[in-house]
């Protein structure tokens, strides 16, 4: 797929509608339902085996991401505020709820994740921080080096906060 620009225009979803996409454990697209299609602006063809950063925004600070990862593949759910990029360009902030799917040997097989809209005040709050993280990791050219420092900025964070991660997204719901 060609590489968009960015529009700037945010797309929203009802809230009584749910984003639901499946993936393998490398997380290539297994299942995406109609309201992925629709607001992510893809055709099934378009998504199904496809890499999920298919819609990886880059304003969503890699960190996040590499926390999220990190909490799937110890056999945890995870919830994350995650802006994602439209087919057009444009964005849209989903709360996402991401659990591992297991198979009959307990081994993880593969990766279910429920988007729901987010509030107004949850985006704003974490647009800011997200910013704060994207600029840590821009600080530094080595990918590992930079999502490291990433990552470490957002445990000091929370830890000031004296809050994990969980308690960070539910403060916010």
């Amino acid at each position: 797929m060609a590489n968009v620009s960015l529009t700037g225009v945010e797309r929203f979803f009802d809230e009584n509608e749910i984003i639901v996409s499946k993936t393998d454990t490398r997380g290539v697209i297994t299942y995406a339902n109609q309201v992925f299609l629709r607001v992510a602006g893809y055709d099934e063809e378009e998504v199904l085996g496809r890499p999920h950063n298919i819609i990886r925004h880059p304003d969503m600070p890699r960190c996040v991401f590499k926390l999220l990862w990190d909490t799937l593949e110890s056999g945890e759910e995870i919830f994350a505020f995650v802006i994602n990029k439209a087919k057009c360009g444009d964005h849209y902030w989903v709360l996402a709820h991401v659990t591992p799917t297991f198979g009959v040997t307990g081994k993880i097989t593969g990766y279910h994740s429920s988007r729901r809209v987010p509030s107004r005040e949850a985006v704003d709050a974490v647009t800011g921080i997200y910013a704060e993280l994207r600029a840590v990791e821009a600080s530094v050219s080595d990918k590992q080096g930079s999502m490291a420092l990433a990552t470490s900025a957002l445990l000091e964070k929370l830890g000031s906060l004296n809050i994990s991660y969980p308690e960070f997204v539910f403060s916010l719901t």
